[in-house]
């Protein structure tokens, strides 16, 4: 994988968890929002939570930074307050990877993997928990859509 292929697949990445947002999240009551939800880890704000928190660990450590803890969903009730902070994380991503180059795909992240390891793994995760909250997303009778990356492409042409 080189450097412009990561930039390449983040920018899916970003735009599917735009599209999440704006389409799918963003017509949510706060009720909807915060209910909980038996499947995966609750509610869609958990979800939101938990996707921006490990995103922001991951590239913390790829930047060299401190990691910050675990973030409990609680403390960001409205929407709006999570949306805030998911901007902030995504900047910080588009800015780290706007510097990558070959070298830094090739550095350790931990004691286990190399850097465009852990950039494979935030986006299969991305991908798994915004499947995740789609499905709670349907189940709270809001809009969803495929998220296959075919399709972004073919609709980006």
């Amino acid at each position: 994988m080189t450097p412009d292929a990561f930039r390449r697949l983040y920018d899916y990445h970003f735009a599917l968890n735009r599209r999440l947002w704006d389409d799918c999240i963003a017509p949510l009551t706060a009720e909807q929002f915060r209910r909980p939800m038996p499947y995966s880890i609750g509610s869609v704000r958990n979800q939101v939570v938990h996707m921006m928190n490990m995103e922001d660990r991951w590239f913390s450590g790829l930047r060299g930074r401190p990691v910050p803890g675990i973030l409990n969903p609680v403390y960001f009730g409205a929407a709006a307050k999570v949306r805030a902070r998911w901007d902030d994380v995504e900047g910080d991503m588009r800015a780290y990877l706007a510097a990558l180059d070959d070298e830094a795909l090739q550095r350790p992240v931990g004691p286990r993997l190399a850097a465009w390891e852990a950039l494979w793994h935030v986006l299969n995760h991305g991908t798994d928990h915004r499947a995740q909250t789609l499905v709670i997303l349907a189940q709270l009778g809001a809009p969803t859509f495929a998220q296959d990356y075919a399709i972004y492409v073919d609709e980006r042409r």
